[in-house]
């Protein structure tokens, strides 16, 4: 028998899904233009090699990965940033920087599948690429917020988490930790709270660091405050002051009250090189609602000229579980609309006259396709959650009226057919 199931991990959505996946891809789509952002696309099938340069061999183990019939390789895509970087790379030279781009992109990777994580989802993107200023990385963070509230959301719903690993760095070299054990260190750390302690220790001593330094690099977490770290730092680092900096910005916006300084924010490996963020809903009950930060290195890592760049990853699983949770959310449960119907085949015409004239005024109509008695008409309507309905018997026909029902008071208008 053939199983009627979408594959592991991958969602069908049916028009009742698509409801809600609208509130979120209008929500994503309005903010992001009306912050300046220019939308894009691409393949959904990318190069390997593309992907493995940016997050290494080990990355196969992890994405839908093939070959094709010439034997190449190839990925579904798993994310859409080394995307973005090899369209923009291509065409580096002819582009007016700094550039603003965003996309709706369906993304796939092969992993376990938890509440929040599909091994299918669609993803917001928000790249800023060519602007060394912090205003690209609040600007990022403001649209995402925006679109939190377009879809119906407050800032005291959500809890943005931040960080920077220039300034991580400058701690673990404070404390006495070599600047080549970073990367073990930022390996370890990302992955804190996903496994515990003693593991996080046991994988820091294979990477050779000894007992005092892995201590060091855990003392390092207790840090609550940007005052905690001006207390340990000898002096104003570049990178502490960037983040002060990077408040006073926050505070500008009016987004302040929904931020929170947290040192242990890293996001990867070698991918992020400066501010990272982690948003996440106020009770902390559900993964990461977006993320992202600065990643200057990327362009000149696949052989493009090196460009600084901000960007943002913005899931729909988790805020769709967000807003299922919201009680005071408005989701649509039908598609609205008038439903024009008739009772005979012979007013079969004139009921698609009425339906012209109703779309051709902007109203979305579904006409009937054949004659219905008007109970089952009402029943069906009812039930796929029209608004209005039009219902036409003989003596309609003559008419130069059209009688529209509103189907949740029951009340009748008249306007001019």
């Amino acid at each position: 028998m053939i199983s009627f199931n979408p594959p592991r991990g991958m969602r069908d959505f049916y028009p009742e899904d698509m409801l809600l996946r609208n509130v979120i891809f209008d929500a994503w789509r309005s903010a992001a233009q009306n912050y300046g952002f220019a939308q894009y696309d691409a393949c959904v099938v990318e190069s390997l090699d593309l992907l493995k340069r940016k997050a290494g061999e080990e990355i196969t183990d992890q994405i839908y990965a093939f070959k094709d019939k010439s034997n190449r390789d190839l990925a579904l895509r798993p994310e859409m940033t080394p995307t973005l970087a090899r369209m923009v790379a291509a065409k580096q030279g002819a582009l007016t920087f700094p550039i603003k781009w965003f996309t709706i992109a369906q993304c796939f990777r092969y992993e376990r599948t938890t509440r929040g994580r599909k091994r299918e989802h669609y993803q917001l993107n928000l790249d800023i690429i060519g602007e060394p200023s912090l205003l690209a990385e609040v600007e990022i963070i403001r649209t995402a917020i925006k679109s939190m509230e377009i879809m119906g959301l407050k800032q005291n719903d959500i809890i943005i988490d931040f960080s920077s690993r220039t300034l991580l760095s400058d701690i673990l070299t404070n404390l006495g930790i070599n600047e080549e054990d970073h990367a073990a260190a930022f390996v370890a750390l990302d992955k804190r709270g996903k496994i515990s302690d003693e593991a996080l220790k046991i994988i820091l001593s294979e990477y050779g660091l000894t007992d005092k330094t892995v201590d060091q690099i855990f003392n390092s977490l207790e840090i609550k405050s940007l005052k905690d770290v001006e207390n340990i730092l000898p002096k104003k680092t570049e990178s502490l002051q960037e983040l002060l900096q990077f408040i006073d910005l926050l505070k500008i916006y009016e987004i302040d009250n929904c931020v929170n300084f947290n040192i242990s924010v890293i996001r990867g490996l070698a991918y992020y090189t400066g501010i990272v963020f982690e948003a996440f809903d106020a009770e902390r009950t559900l993964r990461a609602i977006f993320g992202g930060g600065r990643y200057d290195n990327l362009l000149s890592s696949i052989g493009g000229k090196p460009a600084t760049a901000v960007g943002l990853g913005f899931g729909d699983v988790v805020i769709g579980e967000l807003l299922n949770m919201k009680q005071d959310i408005n989701i649509p449960d039908s598609i609205g609309g008038t439903a024009v119907g008739y009772m005979q085949q012979e007013q079969q015409t004139h009921a698609i006259k009425i339906a012209n004239k109703l779309r051709a005024r902007g109203t979305n109509v579904d006409l009937a396709l054949s004659a219905e008695k008007a109970k089952k008409f009402f029943s069906r309507c009812n039930k796929l959650g029209f608004e209005e309905a039009v219902y036409i018997g003989p003596d309609d026909v003559d008419s130069n009226e059209i009688r529209i029902k509103d189907l949740k008071t029951r009340e009748e208008r008249t306007v001019q057919a």
